[in-house]
């Protein structure tokens, strides 16, 4: 298993949701990724999109106004 971090603070919609897809293209089933935001719109969509394709999501507020989205690739 490995761990990437996006680091996608300071990025609006569509950005942090488009380098999460890409990423997770390049990984395989059991790999995780944590997403780091401060942009609601991102808070919500990139959540939303991960668990849609099947994969387990975590979310963890680390600051006020800013989170990491875990993700695991399961398939």
């Amino acid at each position: 298993m490995k761990e990437y971090i996006l680091d996608c603070f300071g990025e609006a919609c569509p950005i942090p949701l488009v380098k999460t897809q890409k990423q997770m293209e390049k990984m395989v089933v059991g790999d995780v990724v944590i997403v780091q935001i401060d942009h609601s719109c991102a808070m919500k969509n990139v959540p939303e999109w991960a668990r849609k394709e099947g994969h387990n999501v975590e979310i963890d507020e680390i600051g006020d106004g800013e989170w990491e989205i875990i993700i695991e690739k399961t398939k």
